[in-house]
């Protein structure tokens, strides 16, 4: 029997995963998109010939508000797409109404860059004791690439020792500036100090500090930046023979000029000032300057390019394994009128819920992140709905700075 399904949030990703979820009619029956916005919900609804989506109105600050659109829809499942601010609403949201969760970034407070997953993490008994699930951080990075961890773990080694996370955007959206995805939570990402997983603690650097280039299939060599990225604090955790884990990040150095200059005269702040008697958080005056991801995806060319590069052993032998997706932006235009990095968050965050709803071992309650399931049907629904993945194992890979 088809569910139904509550989909929060209609920007790029939104729209991606509403158009994914009603292409698999199998597994989603009704499909409701509810935002802040209403018109956005209603052009993305106004693009799916193939199912009727309803739409309606949220505050999904307020978790009264989305417990009274949830008892109105009565959904299967949220996919919570909107801003990680709203994480704890609307988990809160659900527990009071008894209904599984899923989203694709983890909780951050919104007067601080900060991001972990301590304040979700501790929803587990609640959401235990209620009988339903909660799936975090179930886009590509985090979430496929816990997947292709927890794959690479199975399949591949008795240990993993060394995983590198690495993310190129090699597309060109002709534009001076702009974010791929919400420019608040993007700039906060990259202003942040970095930090990576070594030898049992944590190591901090400063932004932007350690960079290196780094050779991405069908792409070449791009110059890629070390960040701290939520997934390496539940990887750490979930697969304890780690010794070092690190994430990287391209961008090209236009991108980084600007972000330079931006922070400089103080356009990044997330703390208020005063402007003509108004108190204005410059962050959020600068997001609504800068062109809206959602708005990239038409005449934009290139891929993204993001993979695990692990080390570890096997029966007592080393060993590597690289495992990647590769993924065109105007091909993703002509499919769902976005842009491939809301397209490689979106559809995971599609597959995750479908296979919560249809798969015996995804659905357990409580909080989980994706490593903790089994990769396996996550892994060949990838291929299935436009994300196919390439592996490579026991290829030379980089192994220091």
């Amino acid at each position: 029997m088809a569910k139904k399904v509550l989909i929060i949030g209609a920007g790029g990703v939104g729209n991606v995963v509403v158009k994914k979820c009603a292409m698999m009619p199998e597994v989603f029956g009704d499909i409701m998109l509810a935002s802040r916005t209403l018109s956005k919900c209603e052009k993305i609804a106004s693009e799916v010939t193939t199912t009727r989506i309803q739409t309606a109105q949220v505050d999904a600050d307020d978790p009264q508000n989305v417990v009274a659109l949830i008892e109105r829809f009565q959904p299967d499942i949220v996919i919570n797409v909107a801003l990680p601010y709203q994480d704890l609403p609307i988990m809160d949201a659900c527990l009071a109404t008894g209904v599984h969760y899923l989203d694709t970034a983890n909780y951050e407070p919104k007067d601080v860059a900060k991001f972990e997953y301590s304040w979700q993490w501790a929803y587990h008994e609640r959401f235990k004791e209620r009988g339903i699930m909660a799936l975090l951080g179930c886009g590509f990075d985090p979430g496929v690439t816990g997947v292709f961890t927890a794959y690479a773990a199975k399949h591949y080694f008795d240990e993993l020792h060394y995983l590198d996370i690495i993310d190129c955007n090699a597309g060109n959206h002709g534009k001076a500036f702009a974010t791929n995805f919400n420019p608040e939570i993007n700039i906060r990402e990259i202003t942040q100090r970095g930090k990576y997983y070594e030898n049992g603690q944590w190591v901090e650097t400063d932004p932007l500090e350690i960079h290196k280039a780094i050779h991405y299939p069908e792409i070449g060599e791009r110059e890629s930046y070390l960040l701290f990225h939520e997934e390496l604090e539940s990887l750490v955790k979930n697969f304890p023979t780690l010794r070092r884990a690190r994430f990287w990040m391209t961008f090209g150095q236009q991108y980084i000029t600007h972000l330079m200059v931006l922070q400089n005269v103080g356009m990044t702040r997330i703390d208020p000032v005063m402007y003509k008697g108004v108190e204005v958080i410059p962050l959020e005056f600068l997001k609504a300057v800068l062109p809206e991801p959602a708005s990239l995806g038409e005449n934009y060319t290139g891929q993204t390019s993001i993979g695990c590069q692990i080390k570890g052993v096997k029966a007592g032998k080393e060993r590597t394994y690289y495992v990647y997706n590769n993924c065109d932006h105007a091909e993703t235009y002509t499919e769902v009128q976005a842009q491939a990095v809301s397209y490689t968050t979106g559809v995971p965050a599609a597959i995750g819920a479908a296979l919560m709803l249809t798969h015996a071992d995804w659905m357990k309650p409580g909080v989980y992140n994706t490593e903790e399931q089994n990769p396996d049907p996550f892994m060949a629904l990838l291929n299935k709905h436009g994300l196919p993945w390439h592996e490579q194992i026991d290829i030379e890979l980089p192994h220091t700075y």
